[in-house]
């Protein structure tokens, strides 16, 4: 009789995170969660992971990004929710957000002046029509606290039909790609700079022996 109180209880949770999650419509943190069932943050986790399970095959699935979960449309009708986002973004956003988007996507987290410099333009009015939508929003910088970084949302996920940004079509190809050339622009900056210093070195043997010459001319 325990156990299966055990197992009533279990349910019973993860029924009552699926409803919260619907009822909030946003992203909530596993702590916050915890806070709302008084249980603890494993117990929490757990349950997720057991609803997780139970809604594959279904239209709506658990999306964890972080330590934040919400719910979202399922990867198997991601082309439906694909075509209808597309549709909408092209007339809403326009070239130039599309750009900036798969640009964020594909490559961010970002500052605006990576953006900037990636697109040749400035980004100012596209990003935040992009933040207004809820596409893209805005972290700091951990290696400038003067910037921010911009990265999808959660709410770009599930427009796009997937759980994890790593689901995006070509992602892992894509930033494959992009982490080789920026290596490989690294390996190049770093040469130019060996070259550099070499011909300094040689410019400044070169001044050396012009002023010992005309210092100690035969």
């Amino acid at each position: 009789m325990e156990e299966n109180k055990i197992q009533i209880n279990k349910y019973a949770l993860e029924k009552q995170l699926e409803a919260v999650l619907f009822w909030k419509g946003e992203p909530v943190t596993i702590k916050k969660l915890s806070q709302i069932f008084q249980k603890s943050e494993e117990e929490i986790s757990s349950a997720l992971k057991n609803l997780e399970m139970k809604l594959i095959g279904r239209g709506i699935v658990l999306i964890f990004k972080d330590d934040e979960v919400t719910l979202g449309t399922s990867k198997d009708v991601s082309e439906l929710i694909e075509k209808l986002t597309k549709e909408e973004l092209i007339r809403d956003l326009g070239r130039a957000g599309l750009e900036t988007l798969s640009i964020i996507i594909y490559q961010g987290p970002l500052s605006r002046a990576e953006i900037d410099y990636i697109r040749g333009v400035q980004s100012n009015f596209i990003l935040r029509n992009l933040m207004i939508r809820g596409l893209v929003e805005k972290i700091p910088n951990p290696k400038d606290q003067r910037s921010f970084l911009y990265k999808p949302t959660f709410e770009m996920l599930s427009f796009m039909g997937v759980t994890k940004i790593e689901d995006m079509p070509e992602y892992t190809h894509a930033r494959a790609e992009i982490d080789n050339y920026k290596n490989t622009q690294i390996q190049v900056s770093e040469e130019q700079k060996d070259e550099k210093a070499e011909m300094d070195k040689n410019t400044d043997n070169q001044k050396n022996i012009a002023s010992d010459a005309v210092s100690n001319p035969e």
